[in-house]
C-alpha cells in the first residue's frame, strides 16, 4: 500500500459561470521514502495539488489518502516548506523550530524538546544564526530555518511548494544540493512541487509532468534512475539525464500543454515506458 494516495482527484473554484476547473482526475501514489516531484507551468494547479496533499483543501472529487486513511484536514504527520518561508519575525531561529516541536511534542520535557530543536538547527547549518530573528537572515537562510522547522515536526510526508523559487539562482543552487543531502540522511518521503525540470531530476526519485490547465492532471511519471549523489555538472553531459529531461519537456510542450491532456502517474512500469 502506497504511503500517500490521490484518486480521481479533482478541484475548481468558484460556481455556476464563474467556475474554474482547475485539477481533474489526479491520480498519483508515492511509497514511504520515495522523493517525488511534480513540475508543470504556473498556474496549473501545483500549490492547489500540494494544498490538498496538505488537507488545506479538500477536493471535490475523489480522494486523498495518507496510509490508507482519507485525509480530512492539516496534520502533524504533513509538514509544509512554502515558497514565502512563514515564519514569526518575532521570534529568532531557534525559537521558530522550538515553537513547533513544542506543539507537536507537548509531552516531552524541556530538554528534549531543546535539544530536538538544536538538532535540526544544525542539520541545515544554521548553529551560528540561531539567536538571529528572520529579518536578520537572508533568503536562503530563512528557507533553512522553515526546512529545519518542517523535519523537527518528524512528518510521515515533507511537502515542498516551490520551496527556492523566490532565491537568486546560487542560492537556489546551493540549498538544492543541502536538500538532497537531508533527504539522503532521513530518507523522508517527498513531494517537491516545482516548475524547474531540472531541479526536479536533481533531486528526485520520480518526475511527474502537470499538465496546462485548466482541468489540469498528471501525465506518465519518468523514474529518475540516476546514481545518487548527483553531480549537476556531471548531468549536463548525462545522456540519461537528458533522454528524462526531453521526455517531460516534450510532454509539457505537447500533449501537456492542452487543457484536457494527460492520464495519471503512479509508478515505475509506467515511469519507464515513458522514457521508452
Amino acid at each position: 500500500m502506497p504511503l500517500c494516495e490521490l484518486r480521481n482527484v479533482g478541484k475548481s473554484y468558484g460556481a455556476g459561470a464563474t467556475r474554474t476547473e482547475v485539477l481533474r482526475d489526479v491520480n498519483l501514489e508515492i511509497e514511504k521514502g520515495e522523493f517525488v516531484a511534480v513540475v508543470g507551468y504556473s498556474g496549473a494547479g501545483k500549490t492547489t495539488l500540494m494544498s490538498l496533499v496538505a488537507g488545506l483543501l479538500r477536493p471535490d472529487a475523489g480522494v486523498v489518502k495518507l496510509n490508507g486513511k482519507e485525509v480530512e484536514g492539516p496534520g502533524p504527520d504533513r509538514g509544509v516548506i512554502f515558497q514565502n518561508y512563514s515564519l514569526l519575525p518575532w521570534l529568532t531561529v531557534y525559537e521558530n523550530v522550538y515553537l513547533a516541536v513544542d506543539q507537536i511534542f507537548s509531552s516531552w520535557p524541556a530538554e528534549r524538546k531543546r535539544e530536538h530543536a538544536e538538532r535540526y538547527i544544525a542539520m541545515v547549518k544554521l548553529t551560528a544564526a540561531r539567536d538571529k530573528k528572520p529579518a536578520q537572515l537572508s533568503g536562503g537562510m530563512r528557507q533553512r530555518v522553515s526546512v529545519a522547522r518542517a523535519l523537527a515536526m518528524d512528518p510521515e510526508v515533507l511537502l515542498m511548494d516551490e520551496p527556492f523559487g523566490a532565491l537568486d539562482a546560487l542560492t537556489r543552487a546551493t540549498l538544492q544540493d543541502e536538500t538532497a543531502r537531508i533527504w539522503r540522511a532521513t530518507q523522508k518521503t517527498v513531494l517537491l512541487i516545482t516548475n524547474d525540470v531540472d531541479e526536479g531530476i536533481l533531486l528526485a526519485d520520480r518526475i511527474i509532468p502537470l499538465s496546462k490547465g485548466p482541468g489540469a492532471t498528471l501525465g506518465p511519471g519518468i523514474v529518475v534512475d540516476l546514481d545518487r549523489p548527483r553531480d549537476r555538472k556531471a548531468l549536463n553531459h548525462d545522456p540519461r539525464f537528458k533522454e528524462i529531461r526531453g521526455a517531460v519537456i516534450s510532454y509539457l510542450l505537447g500533449p501537456g500543454a492542452g487543457p484536457r491532456a494527460g492520464t495519471s502517474a503512479s509508478g515505475e512500469a509506467r515511469a519507464s515506458e515513458a522514457v521508452a
